[in-house]
């Protein structure tokens, strides 16, 4: 169950915070990050031949993919970079943080993503994904960071999960200092969000946005909630999942997040960690966002369109198995994700598939013996999405890549002869099931491959 309204522990934290209350929210919802912005909306009439607003993302990304893999990029005297957008930048985006993370709960908040990666992986793509496609205002704002940059949907999942992986998968104590990748991204996602709201305000069609209903896009509120999707919800769906992290290892997870957070700008994580405390004030807010929208359910079709394709032969349907099961049951209005987003029906053989997970999960006396099963189908799961966009997307502007530790032990080869046979396997899928009908046309009710 997706529950999103507390820690996921017993009880809450004595004296909630009186900060969450709805006059700072509504002050949070008309925030955004100006000082980026104004460099943002400098380095873009600097720049005429720029004239398209993908062109100008795309410079931004290309610049960010230098900087990762520069260190001059940290002095001043940065030789053939003057007057790029992260010179401009450079003293507010790579200024000393306000105050630094502690190094053994960086520490703990990562070994949870690296003991249970294939578990957070298939909690991102199954269930914090689709909350945030769900928030109305969230979802326009993904689709159009989507269209600006390189007109593909997906391309900004894959995009995550690198996200992911560079501030959460490298188990390094000094994986977050500047000049590291979990550093760089975090700075590249402040300034991709400053060029997203350049771009959409100072548009030829700027009323388009409706600022006075939702606030600026990509506003401090929104992204306050985009947070707690890589953590609350993530955890809660992996309590679904059978693997339940501890209360210190939430709050590790949480410190690192409120770390990263401060990184890419976020108000809220300005002056010290978010704590297990603020959660449920915040998650209650955070679901009156919650609705139908043609870009959610466009993103949210894009979404289950890769996963099926990254399927196993008749495993098809099982990604909106997945994502229907993670919802179910959860408190209102989170329930209604699936059906807000447009997610077809679960396949009719996960119905039994989904009881036997949930008694698994139970740890039932008849089925307990089974849960290691239950468990290797979710890391399956995961693992099949990883792959699969870490193959497509291997090369390019913005290269999904993870290290070679987190392959192993994720079980996922990274060798080109790897890569070359999942190719392979891919071609076979992709014939059979375009010469294979679906569904009803070849049999009522039951599943094609």
């Amino acid at each position: 169950m997706i529950d999103t309204r507390n820690d996921g522990q017993s009880g809450h934290e004595q004296g909630p915070p009186v900060r969450w209350s709805q006059s700072e929210f509504r002050r949070l919802r008309n925030a955004t990050d100006p000082a980026i912005e104004r460099v943002v909306s400098a380095y873009q009439l600097a720049h005429p031949e720029l004239a398209d607003a993908r062109d100008l993302v795309r410079s931004m990304i290309l610049e960010l993919g230098l900087a990762k893999n520069e260190p001059q990029w940290f002095t001043h005297d940065a030789a053939g970079h003057q007057g790029t957008l992260l010179t401009a930048a450079f003293d507010i985006v790579f200024a000393d943080p306000r105050w630094n993370a502690d190094q053994a709960m960086i520490e703990l908040g990562q070994r949870a993503f690296a003991d249970y990666g294939l578990y957070q992986a298939a909690a991102l793509f199954f269930a914090s994904l689709p909350m945030a496609y769900a928030t109305i205002d969230g979802a326009r704002v993904l689709a159009s960071v989507s269209d600006l940059a390189t007109a593909n949907l997906t391309r900004r999942v894959a995009e995550t999960g690198q996200m992911l992986v560079d501030v959460m998968g490298l188990r390094d104590p000094h994986s977050l200092e500047r000049g590291s990748p979990g550093y760089m991204t975090a700075a590249g996602l402040r300034l991709l969000h400053a060029c997203v709201r350049v771009l959409i305000l100072d548009g030829p069609e700027p009323d388009q946005w409706p600022t006075e209903v939702y606030g600026p896009p990509a506003n401090q509120e929104l992204m306050l909630g985009t947070l707690l999707d890589f953590t609350v919800v993530a955890w809660t769906a992996m309590d679904r999942m059978g693997i339940e992290l501890t209360k210190a290892e939430r709050a590790a997870n949480l410190h690192v997040w409120s770390f990263i957070g401060q990184l890419m700008g976020l108000e809220a994580c300005r002056d010290g960690s978010l704590s297990l405390a603020d959660v449920p004030q915040i998650s209650d807010q955070m679901t009156r966002h919650l609705g139908p929208s043609e870009a959610g359910q466009r993103l949210m079709a894009a979404l289950l369109a890769d996963m099926e394709e990254f399927m196993p032969l008749g495993w098809r349907k099982l990604p909106r198995s997945v994502v229907r099961w993670l919802f179910r049951d959860a408190p209102h209005p989170v329930n209604t994700v699936p059906d807000l987003l447009g997610v077809p029906p679960a396949a009719w053989w996960s119905i039994p598939l989904q009881a036997w997970l949930r008694a698994a999960n139970q740890h039932s006396w008849w089925l307990g013996p089974v849960s290691p099963l239950a468990h290797a189908l979710i890391r399956k799961v995961g693992r099949q999405a990883v792959i699969g966009y870490a193959d497509r997307y291997s090369n390019g502007q913005a290269p999904f890549r993870f290290p070679d530790e987190l392959g192993r032990n994720w079980r996922i080869g990274t060798t080109p002869a790897r890569r070359a046979f999942r190719a392979k396997r891919r071609n076979v899928r992709r014939a059979v099931r375009a010469v294979a009908p679906r569904g009803g046309q070849r049999r009522r009710g039951r599943d094609a491959p």
